[in-house]
């Protein structure tokens, strides 16, 4: 019973073998894609490596000494098989840089590599005058190794286990045909003989074969393991590339670059800046247009003001509705965190200008204010939740500040509103205003306690 399980089992195995069911088998189809193109590269390396051997070996051709009674021609068999070798493979190449190499094609090469081999190796008998069993001493017969190896750069099994197969059975069709063509009597069971004549010896000629077929097995076997590694990290970095997506680029760094695994609880003090951004009039909007467009209103403001909070080193910790949350310093430490975004601040409130003016130009007439806020201090940056779902946020009071002096704008009908001692600290961090911040001293606001001075931004022109 066990014995026949195992049978199964294998024999299972090698059909998925041939059917390259390593790299299909339930694969995204954008993972497909990316080993394909790791396939196509692999083949256009393959591609330059074999017409590199073609041009090697018409040098070694041409700089070789000669026997005395061997005239040169390039019209003598060996020359002609090197050229065909040669040709096919700069055809072969130039088929590849030019479009997709299917299955039949390779198989196709594969065949042609091989057969071109053996023909250079048969023609040297030819050439030079000598029974068929010289040929079965050419040197060249390593190249067949060199053909198996080349193909296990594609990490593909089955092309490997392709190639060795076809150089064994065609060096077995060498070998008898070198029989068949050879004199009676030149068959030996003499080593000594063999070594230094045009003799066949058969037992030597079987160990190539051998040899031909140990190492395809072992370059199979490899190459089986290599197609499984190159699939499960591309697969790895195919999820993680989509999962980034979904995180703020800090925090997926962070999460990546971990030497110990994260746990809920982690937490670490920073001195940070965050920002908060909300689009006043946008519910009133949502209740008038169809969701697909609300949707595209709000990603256009998006794609104009997540790339400034990034270019400034800025984090969109997340998206809260119509408004965004972004930190300066809380993911990654900065010591510039509140500089940075004030120069952000200023570059958002110019995009959501421009912005606006896109709208009206496409024929949304409802008025969409942007306002936000920015307040500094020391926040602790931490991991939420349990073993199977966490999320990073920062906590703290210049978060709730930032928060709250958002929803101020409306009382001060300003579009942005800073903490004199945040703008303060981005000044002297290296913060130069692009337009006019107006002083707003003792201002009361909501949630919080006592009088707090502000400076307000109350127009998006910047300074000329």
């Amino acid at each position: 019973m066990l014995a026949s399980s195992a049978a199964r089992k294998y024999l299972h195995s090698a059909q998925s073998l041939f059917r390259g069911e390593a790299v299909a088998a339930e694969l995204p189809e954008r993972v497909r894609n990316i080993v394909a193109l790791e396939d196509r590269a692999s083949e256009r390396l393959i591609g330059y490596v074999q017409l590199g051997i073609g041009l090697m070996l018409w040098l070694l051709f041409l700089i070789a000494p000669r026997p005395i009674d061997a005239a040169f021609t390039m019209f003598a068999p060996v020359p002609i098989a090197l050229g065909v070798f040669t040709a096919f493979s700069l055809l072969r190449l130039w088929m590849i840089l030019r479009r997709k190499t299917p299955d039949w094609f390779v198989a196709v090469s594969i065949t042609a590599d091989v057969g071109l081999v053996l023909a250079l190796i048969w023609s040297f008998h030819v050439q030079y005058g000598q029974p068929p069993g010289f040929a079965l001493k050419a040197p060249t017969f390593v190249y067949l190794f060199v053909l198996i190896v080349l193909r296990s750069l594609r990490f593909d099994p089955r092309y490997v286990l392709a190639v060795g197969l076809a150089s064994a059975a065609g060096w077995a069709v060498l070998t008898l045909a070198a029989i068949a063509s050879s004199d009676a009597g030149a068959v030996t069971r003499s080593f000594t003989d063999y070594l230094s004549s045009s003799h066949i010896l058969i037992g030597a000629e079987v160990e190539k074969i051998v040899a031909l077929l140990v190492v395809t097995a072992l370059l199979t076997i490899g190459a089986r393991r290599a197609q499984r590694t190159l699939i499960a990290s591309v697969r790895e970095q195919s999820a993680l590339d989509e999962v980034r997506r979904f995180l703020p680029k800090g925090v997926a760094d962070q999460i990546s670059s971990a030497d110990t695994l994260i746990e809920a609880g982690h937490a670490v003090e920073r001195d940070a800046a965050i920002m908060m951004i909300d689009i006043r009039g946008f519910t009133a909007l949502s209740m008038r247009v169809p969701p697909a467009g609300v949707v595209r209103i709000l990603t256009s403001f998006h794609a104009r003001a997540i790339p400034v909070v990034r270019a400034n080193g800025g984090v969109i910790d997340k998206f809260l509705g119509d408004g965004v949350m972004a930190t300066f310093g809380a993911a990654v430490p900065s010591a510039t965190a509140a500089a940075d975004a004030l120069r952000a601040l200023d570059q958002i409130l110019v995009e959501a200008h421009e912005w606006q003016e896109q709208l009206r130009a496409t024929g949304v007439n409802e008025t969409l204010a942007v306002n936000a806020a920015v307040a500094s201090g020391r926040v602790v940056f931490a991991t939420l939740g349990d073993g199977d779902r966490l999320e990073y946020t920062v906590i703290g009071e210049a978060v709730n500040l930032a928060a709250k002096l958002e929803k101020h704008n409306k009382v001060e009908k300003s579009l942005a509103l800073v903490p004199a001692a945040t703008l303060e600290l981005a000044v002297a961090q290296g913060f130069a205003a692009a337009a006019e911040y107006v002083s707003r001293p003792q201002c009361e606001i909501g949630g919080v306690a006592g009088r707090m001075d502000l400076y307000a931004r109350v127009h998006h022109r910047v300074k000329t």
